[in-house]
């Protein structure tokens, strides 16, 4: 299942992960947002075990939205090793998604 994260440290969220970590920037009132969620769901069921997924709702972290300077949405950030290595805007389609991640997990 992807995960709504609310935490304490983003650092810490992204550097903990043993595997790479998918981070789903979103808005609640965003449509294409909406669309992506059922993706990520498809592409966890194929890639949950060698790619964490989390969604972050850029209105309850803007400074995040700001720091990864998160323009468009949906804005998917893959991070490895706590740097951010790949990013994607807009709805990507699952086989899409998935051919991206794996080359990075």
């Amino acid at each position: 299942m992807v995960t709504k994260k609310q935490f304490g440290s983003f650092q810490e969220l992204i550097s903990g992960s043993s595997k790479p970590l998918l981070v789903d920037f979103y808005a609640p009132w965003c449509g294409p947002c909406q669309m992506m969620a059922t993706i990520l769901e498809e592409v966890n069921a194929e890639m949950g075990q060698r790619v964490q997924i989390v969604k972050i709702n850029t209105e309850t972290y803007p400074d995040l939205a700001s720091r990864y300077q998160i323009s468009a949405l949906p804005t998917l950030v893959l991070f490895k090793q706590g740097e951010p290595v790949a990013r994607m805007e807009g709805v990507v389609p699952t086989k899409q998604l998935v051919q991206r991640l794996q080359k990075f997990a």
